[in-house]
């Protein structure tokens, strides 16, 4: 398994890669509007330097149609680019197939949770920087909230009172699942060293 990208430099093939050549390779290799992808976030960028990133190609089956989507997450020493690439088919308004591609850029401070799942087989063998199999990652800077109610109950189990909702509020703007068997060993890696190099960039920005 190779290293997350998260240092300047990368080997591939026995040569030196900047992270941004990474970057465009890992774009590149996602098979998936490589061109649009990197236009766009080339734009969102707009010059500063590339601290970590990571590529999440996804497919789905929608009405027994494929449709894909590929998430591209970068860092920079001040923002979180967030790029979203989507291809759609043809409908009643548009007659030609279509793909739309979405950045955002989020400032490092707002940036206020940085949630990592991981799954690990067999747990009791684990070693420290063992394999992980799937990795779940959320990011939260409080432009979409999640609400979880439920009904409110004073504790007594003889009570038939209406004690009205209780409930949870949680940032959940982002979210991104992989996993070693759908994504491979590599991506799972690059998430968990773009989640290490974000938390320690928002850590950095509370000192």
């Amino acid at each position: 398994m190779r290293p997350g990208p998260s240092a300047a430099h990368i080997w591939q093939n026995n040569q030196v890669m900047s992270l941004d050549q990474q970057l465009r390779t890992d774009i590149q290799r996602s098979g998936y509007y490589p061109d649009l992808v990197a236009d766009a976030l080339d734009t969102a960028l707009a010059g500063e330097p590339l601290k970590s990133y990571l590529v999440h190609h996804e497919a789905t089956f929608d009405h027994d149609e494929l449709q894909r989507h590929v998430t591209v997450l970068a860092l920079t020493p001040t923002r979180l680019i967030v790029g979203h690439t989507d291809e759609h088919g043809i409908d009643e308004i548009n007659p030609m197939p279509f793909a739309t591609a979405s950045t955002e850029a989020v400032r490092l401070e707002r940036v206020d949770s940085v949630v990592v799942t991981r799954v690990v087989s067999e747990p009791a063998k684990y070693q420290p920087g063992g394999a992980t199999s799937e990795v779940v990652l959320t990011i939260g800077w409080g432009a979409v909230s999640r609400i979880d109610l439920e009904p409110a109950s004073c504790g007594d189990p003889q009570c038939d009172a209406e004690h009205g909702y209780t409930g949870t509020s949680s940032n959940d703007d982002l979210s991104v699942r992989v996993s070693e068997v759908a994504d491979g060993a590599d991506v799972v890696a690059q998430a968990l060293a773009f989640a290490a190099a974000l938390s320690q960039a928002t850590a950095a920005r509370l000192r």
